[in-house]
């Protein structure tokens, strides 16, 4: 298998974990979507936000923007800002503009090839090194892009937990090939 072949699978799992999440949430009233927590985002809410804010704004660095700002927040704040504020301000919202976006991912990941995966892109940092232009290879992007979901993912699945949540939604890679086998 070709690195690009595993990059895309593991885009592939990020795009299923994160469905699997959103449908996880549909049942969620508003106040326990932004009960506060005292682990990554602080809220159900905030961490939703800051996995989509995250995969918009390195998509954007991978397309050419070098200062990309989530719409809706500052430049300067965090994606998705701890506050949660910025353009999305609902569950339906953010589940479509999440589905427009997959859509974007999909279509870069597509037309992505072996040599691309090598190329520098530039980003200037919006948390460590806050406003310094940092360059990194394209795979070393598209790979971070998936751990940070797994581990934002997690401490999401710790929140519902947290609430009292029975069936937790298992997101776990084995568990994805093993649903795609039983369905070939």
């Amino acid at each position: 298998m070709q690195t690009l072949d595993l990059i895309r699978r593991l885009h592939e799992h990020r795009h299923w974990s994160n469905q699997r999440l959103l449908a996880a949430v549909q049942t969620l009233s508003p106040e326990q979507l932004r009960q506060s927590f005292p682990i990554g985002q602080g809220s159900i809410w905030n961490t939703l936000v800051h996995l989509m804010s995250a995969e918009y704004i390195w998509l954007e660095a991978l397309l050419g923007d070098e200062s990309p700002v989530f719409p809706g927040d500052l430049p300067g704040q965090l994606p998705g800002n701890q506050q949660g504020v910025g353009a999305i301000q609902s569950l339906e919202e953010l589940t479509f503009e999440w589905h427009a976006l997959q859509d974007r991912w999909n279509r870069y990941l597509l037309q992505l090839t072996e040599e691309e995966l090598h190329q520098t892109i530039y980003k200037t940092s919006t948390s460590s090194g806050f406003g310094q232009k940092h360059g990194t290879t394209c795979v070393d992007i598209l790979l971070h892009v998936c751990t940070h979901a797994q581990y934002t993912s997690a401490q999401l699945i710790n929140m519902l937990r947290q609430q009292g949540h029975l069936n937790l939604p298992d997101l776990q890679l084995i568990t994805l090939a093993r649903q795609e086998a039983a369905v070939a």
